[in-house]
């Protein structure tokens, strides 16, 4: 039943990523510096292997945080909403932001990611707890 829980957590976090990142994609695009054709997709965007990574890390994501809930006791929706929280806007996000500091990237990207971090660490705490 964890493991089942764990992948219903990534699912969530996943499909606010796709909402997330269809919505923000012209802007998003823009901030990574990916070149677009005519109909604003980007250049090459054949390729499937960034979803299957971006999933893979959002079990391993999700798995982590159940550990940490058991381990820290965190079982109400409240708890799982701030510990989500704090995971996505407190690990997760500043991370990206040293790396992109590094890399010379546009502060822009990282709030655009930064955003997919937070809400999708929060889902996935809210569906720890509810489940």
């Amino acid at each position: 039943m964890g493991f089942l829980i764990v992948i219903v957590a990534a699912v969530a976090a996943y499909a606010f990523g796709a909402v997330w990142y269809t919505t923000m994609s012209k802007p998003w695009s823009k901030a990574a510096g990916l070149a677009v054709d005519a109909n604003g997709k980007p250049v090459g965007s054949g390729n499937a292997m960034p979803f299957v990574v971006g999933f893979a890390a959002e079990v391993l994501v999700a798995g982590m945080m159940r550990h940490i809930f058991a381990m820290s006791g965190l079982d109400t929706l409240p708890e799982g909403i701030m510990g989500g929280f704090g995971i996505g806007a407190f690990l997760i996000t500043p991370w990206v932001a040293m790396n992109y500091a590094f890399a010379a990237r546009p502060y822009r990207l990282t709030v655009l990611d930064g955003v997919n971090s937070v809400v999708g660490c929060t889902l996935m705490g809210v569906v720890l707890t509810l489940l």
